[in-house]
């Protein structure tokens, strides 16, 4: 589903950068397109085909025998006189020797003979005509020709020309600047988009029992800012609602103790008998819930989580302690370790009460029989592990033991708080803690950096 998830969102990253691209390639073609059409606006209607009439003419052009210019009707020339029956020309060497076609406007007539002495020129504007006429320059096998010519001002597309015309300036752009643009925009979208990664990869790191964890606000865009806010005010919601019920279970637990005082001190001024017996029993059950509630509620507020203690001594200690209840309900206990001390930095309050926890969950649920043993080890860091003799736990309850309030079996001893508080503590130390279990027995293990 995770995988579905990320799948289906889309990178801002890569549509950024993609549509930041295509806007700069579209705007500057729109540049380039923009000033070929004003470039057609103001230059001569007849440049759409002079490029196409000069050439055609320069390769129609011969001398006579008196040395004179003449223009030869080639199969191009010819087409171009029926594509264009409104042309006339006045093609002229540099000599003056000049040859004209078809019908030369008045206005114009008296140019014809001074054709010789134009470059190029752009003529219009006559009072006495309408007619837009161009000069143009060309070289030939006979040499420079100038041509005067007139009659397809509407034919033709000018502002291809252009762009044809122009291409080896805005392509020589574009080759530079796309790649510019395609380099740049997404390095530029990704640093602008880095502090978000950043409060992104710093909220993935808040951890369930950091209720005063908040995400950061400096250098986050003003778009992105509520979203921020928001999750802050979330978290600041689910704090103030955590403190709530973590106050009510501590108050709570505090509560129970004096009603167990009172109910043990006057059971056991009851006669001996069967039922004293159980109801000291469940007595006793009632206030191990109760300090398992609090030492549950009380190990998220755990700092005490750096002084020095000695792993080996702990496990011993413990032993010792649960020895006369291990043996009471039909156990052998041991305590095994090839090392005489492995210390570690951690709670001396806390790491106690996790192995005490273990231990005391093997007789519970170990069938009363057998032999429970504790062992330390530095094997790939420091490792503290419990094995009984029991039937073992169920593959289906495995990892849900460790959920707070879980048991094997609803008539099992304990509140289901045991193995849940065991893991926090190790979580809480940046450790492990792991199971094994089968026919012959289970083994628990906290392992520690």
């Amino acid at each position: 589903m995770m995988a579905k998830a990320e799948y289906a969102n889309p990178s801002l990253w890569w549509r950024l950068s993609w549509q930041l691209s295509i806007v700069f390639v579209a705007v500057v073609a729109a540049v380039i397109f923009g000033l070929c059409v004003y470039g057609a606006t103001i230059l001569s209607p007849n440049v759409a085909l002079e490029d196409h009439i000069t050439a055609v003419l320069a390769r129609s052009v011969a001398l006579d025998a008196q040395g004179q210019l003449e223009i030869r009707d080639t199969p191009e020339l010819v087409s171009l006189k029926e594509q264009y029956d409104g042309l006339w020309y006045v093609a002229a060497m540099t000599n003056g020797s000049s040859v004209s076609y078809g019908a030369i406007p008045a206005a114009y007539g008296e140019l014809a003979h001074l054709t010789h002495l134009f470059e190029g020129a752009d003529i219009r504007g006559s009072a006495g005509t309408d007619e837009i006429a161009s000069v143009e320059n060309v070289e030939t096998a006979i040499g420079e020709l100038r041509v005067l010519f007139g009659g397809v001002a509407d034919k033709g597309w000018p502002v291809l020309v252009l762009m044809g015309a122009v291409y080896p300036i805005y392509v020589s752009l574009l080759t530079v600047a796309l790649p510019a643009v395609f380099l740049a925009v997404p390095r530029i979208v990704r640093r602008a988009l880095a502090r978000v990664s950043d409060v992104a990869r710093k909220a993935s790191e808040i951890e369930p029992r950091r209720y005063d964890a908040r995400l950061p606000l400096d250098g986050i865009p003003k778009e992105v800012a509520p979203l921020v806010i928001a999750f802050n005010g979330a978290l600041d919601r689910l704090e103030n609602e955590f403190r709530k019920r973590q106050h009510f279970l501590i108050d709570a637990a505090h509560e129970l103790r004096t009603p167990i005082a009172i109910m043990q001190t006057r059971i056991d001024g009851t006669p001996e008998g069967q039922d004293r017996r159980r109801l000291l029993d469940d007595v006793a059950r009632l206030a191990e819930t109760a300090e398992q509630l609090l030492d549950f509620e009380r190990n998220n507020q755990a700092i005490d989580l750096h002084e020095t203690i000695d792993l080996v001594e702990v496990a011993r200690t413990v032993v010792a302690d649960l020895a006369p209840l291990a043996i009471a309900d039909g156990y052998q206990i041991s305590f095994q370790s090839e090392l005489k001390s492995l210390k570690r930095k951690g709670s001396p309050s806390a790491l106690p009460r996790a192995v005490s926890n273990l231990v005391r969950n093997a007789i519970d649920h170990g069938g009363n029989a057998g032999m429970i043993t504790v062992s330390v080890s530095a094997f790939g860091g420091a490792r503290i592990s419990v094995v009984d003799e029991g039937p073992g736990i169920p593959d289906e309850h495995r990892e849900l033991v460790f959920e707070p309030f879980y048991r094997v079996t609803p008539k099992s001893k304990g509140a289901g708080l045991g193995l849940s508080l065991v893991k926090q503590i190790v979580a809480n130390h940046g450790g492990e803690v792991s199971i094994e279990s089968g026919a012959t027995g289970t083994r628990v293990t906290i392992e520690l950096a």
